[in-house]
């Protein structure tokens, strides 16, 4: 059901019982009045003919009396019935008809006539009759000579004008009113559109339109009515939602700015500890093939001097030994280009703060860890002072030691990193433990090793806890190893603290 329909359904319903109530009072009104009028009638007549009875009290003149009653009742058809009535008060009422002149068999009840002569109050009766509606009046008159003795006039008259009055009254108040509610209906279904309808709309296109996204759009306000005070209060709602969308949309855009930053450090960050992790490899990778090499080209190279030095060889014998001793020292030079090409940079020290560290490298291998269904729990003493350190190295052994935790638990587990200050060596420790299967003590004094590895794949395997323990070295540091087969195994990273703490310590985002 529509809000039309409904407000159609309570007007009209408001206007017939309005119209009722309103008919029913206009009809009682008007027949008082009648009643009132036809009262006036009733008392003059009533008073002419106590005034005659007074003056003329005896019996001829209560025979003129009741001549002159017929003949008005025979006149006047409005009139029903007259009578006069003695009312002497001893010890009981005594009522004695004495005159009167009825064209009706009525009879007043002696109750009600006494009652009028004890109030000395006229008393309006409503009569029904055979021959149709009537109005009484029961009239007290005290009698001059005795205090005892009264006269009551009793008129009745016919009230079927006034019936008639009133049926076409009510006929008229029906017209009147079922015309006065179809006219105020087609007022109101004509005014519901310029009053409802047309701004209603207005607001509800304009919601729609604020929905599918087009906060711009605004109810204008055309009136200062009840639609004027919501669209009022509508479009500041707006303007509000709107401001709050904008701060969104900033801060969107700020969040998505630093997201990409972040992410732009970190894949730098990345491939910075990847090469210097592959440099290092190499470095180790070029310095064993150089000791492996130099020393039998050395040999090579002594050797063939050697025979060169003893002279009376044949021509082509010595120029093959001199070729020997050139190739031998170009491949010493190739040799040595190499490890100048793999030989990591220089380090570049600062005082950096163990937080920031663990922040950006364990933003690293937060995507690793979760593949692996791996927890990472992270203890992390905020007293920490800062290390003067190689930011890459140590993230490059960080790297390594979490690398070697998450390949010793292929089935998950947890890693813990957790940091620790030893004020009385000047020292601060970075921890890596894994729940993985641990290390057997026969391989304890190997493991350190380049190229020493327990895996049976391909590659370059076996150096990064020799990364690792060269970098702590480079450091002035030094690595702990604590490891039981079945419980784990736990790496300690010892860097002395620096001198003073760095001012800027980042907030540490734990994974």
């Amino acid at each position: 059901m529509t809000v039309r329909t409904r407000l159609m359904i309570l007007t009209v319903l408001g206007l017939v019982v309005t119209m009722t109530v309103w008919g029913w009072v206009q009809i009682r009104a008007l027949d008082q009045i009648l009643v009132e009028q036809q009262g006036k009638r009733l008392s003059s007549v009533a008073e002419t003919v106590s005034t005659y009875y007074t003056h003329f009290p005896t019996g001829q003149g209560l025979s003129t009396l009741d001549t002159t009653l017929k003949e008005q009742i025979q006149t006047d058809v409005r009139l029903a019935r007259i009578d006069i009535f003695t009312v002497v008060n001893y010890d009981i009422d005594y009522i004695e008809y004495i005159a009167g002149a009825s064209r009706v068999r009525y009879e007043w009840p002696e109750s009600l006539v006494s009652s009028v002569a004890a109030s000395r109050k006229p008393q309006y009766v409503r009569l029904k009759m055979e021959d149709g509606p009537a109005v009484g009046l029961l009239y007290p008159v005290t009698s001059e000579k005795s205090l005892n003795t009264q006269f009551v006039v009793g008129v009745i008259i016919f009230s079927r004008a006034n019936a008639e009055i009133l049926s076409r009254a009510q006929r008229l108040l029906v017209i009147s009113t079922a015309w006065l509610l179809v006219i105020i209906l087609l007022v109101l279904a004509a005014s519901y559109r310029w009053l409802i309808a047309r701004p209603l709309s207005v607001i509800i296109r304009t919601i729609d339109a604020f929905q599918t996204g087009q906060y711009v759009k605004r109810i204008p306000i055309v009136r200062r009515d009840e639609w004027g005070h919501l669209a009022e209060h509508f479009n500041s709602m707006a303007d509000e939602i709107e401001q709050v969308l904008m701060r969104n949309q900033e801060l969107t855009r700020s969040l998505e700015d630093r997201v990409r930053e972040a992410t732009r450090k970190a894949v730098e960050l990345q491939k910075q500890v990847n090469q210097l992790q592959q440099l290092t490899a190499m470095g180790y990778l070029t310095a064993t093939l150089a000791h492996d090499l130099g020393t039998p080209l050395h040999s090579i190279a002594g050797l063939a001097s050697l025979l060169l030095e003893k002279g009376n060889w044949p021509p082509d014998v010595a120029r093959k030994l001199e070729l020997i001793v050139q190739q031998t020292q170009r491949l010493n030079t190739v040799i040595q280009n190499v490890r100048r090409a793999t030989r990591p940079p220089e380090a570049h020290f600062e005082t950096v703060t163990v937080q920031g560290l663990l922040n950006e490298t364990l933003s690293l291998v937060e995507p690793l860890m979760r593949k692996a269904g791996i927890e990472l729990q992270v203890d992390f003493d905020e007293s920490l002072p800062g290390i003067h350190a190689d930011r890459y190295r140590v993230q490059t052994a960080l790297f390594n030691l979490i690398q070697n935790a998450l390949e010793a638990m292929p089935a998950g587990g947890r890693i813990t990193v957790s940091t620790a200050a030893a004020p009385d060596r000047g020292e601060v420790s970075i921890s890596v433990a894994d729940t993985g299967k641990g290390i057997p003590p026969e391989l304890m004094e190997r493991i350190c090793e380049p190229f020493f590895s327990t895996h049976q794949e391909e590659g370059m395997r076996g150096l990064g806890l020799a990364i690792v323990q060269d970098i702590v070295k480079m450091h002035g540091g030094r690595m702990e190893i604590q490891s039981a087969p079945g419980e784990g195994t736990k790496v300690v990273l010892c860097f002395p603290a620096a001198a003073e703490t760095a001012q800027d310590k980042p907030s540490f985002a734990r994974p």
